[in-house]
């Protein structure tokens, strides 16, 4: 089965590359935009720095680490789940029946059946950079255990982004609304460029604790530099488990109201 699914998974991000190379133009500009989106916001925090050696206690070093393993688990999730951005013509069409007949599960086409190459380009460099600023912290700061937590954290970081993606999805079945929702998740991440501690409560605490943005975009980069108890770092992989089950659970809930044809 799994042999199956990776075989499906294959085909479907070779048709998807194929799909993207019909727009040559398309994907110099939109990679272009990209570059000069994370170059300006690089530029931004060099700005601030040139001003304050220190914001709420953290260095330039550690504020572009902050921001690369945000632009890291941002285009990591993007890569993998672009595909549910075109869901809403499928509902709405009533083509997502054809999905349902597969004899595979839907996911495989409707979650990670477009992954977006585009983001590759770029995720590559983001991971050397960030490696690259790792090596500069000091070396107290730098320990073994803190870079395995922190790519822990990472991957526990894509599960809480996919299961936002599962809850877009059965939300695009009850609604058939996916664009002004995906946007929305999109606006949320973007606070997490940052260290939370920069906002005032209670927008601190309700993007860590009960919209998990802290926790998805912020927390591997604080156990890396050891600033994470064992407590958060526990409540981490917590959140990502219930944030699953209750997108699985409400996918289950949207297929049992789907109707077809955006019914």
């Amino acid at each position: 089965m799994i042999k199956k699914n990776l075989k499906l998974f294959y085909l479907y991000s070779r048709y998807s590359l194929k799909t993207i190379f019909q727009a040559r133009m398309g994907i110099i500009l939109f990679t272009l935009g990209k570059i000069i989106r994370f170059l300006f916001l690089l530029f931004l925090i060099y700005i601030v720095f040139s001003k304050t050696r220190l914001v709420k206690g953290y260095s330039l070093n550690q504020m572009i680490i902050f921001y690369l393993t945000y632009n890291i688990i941002d285009s990591f999730s993007q890569l993998l789940f672009r595909e549910v951005y075109r869901f809403r013509p499928q509902v709405v069409s009533g083509s997502f029946d054809l999905i349902l007949l597969k004899p595979h599960h839907p996911f495989l086409r409707i979650l990670v059946g477009g992954v977006d190459f585009l983001d590759l380009i770029l995720l590559i460099p983001y991971i050397f950079l960030t490696i690259y600023f790792i090596l500069q912290l000091p070396t107290s700061n730098l320990q073994l255990l803190s870079s395995i937590l922190y790519l822990f954290l990472i991957i526990n970081s894509l599960l809480i982004a996919t299961a936002f993606h599962i809850t877009v999805l059965a939300l695009a079945i009850l609604t058939t609304e996916v664009d002004h929702t995906i946007m929305i998740y999109r606006d949320m991440t973007g606070l997490g460029r940052f260290p939370l501690e920069i906002y005032k409560e209670p927008v601190r605490g309700i993007f860590t604790f009960i919209i998990p943005i802290g926790i998805m975009m912020t927390f591997p980069a604080k156990a890396l530099f050891n600033l994470l108890s064992w407590e958060f770092i526990l409540l981490s992989f917590v959140v990502s488990s219930l944030l699953l089950l209750f997108s699985f659970q409400l996918w289950n809930f949207a297929l049992k109201k789907y109707q077809s044809w955006g019914g």
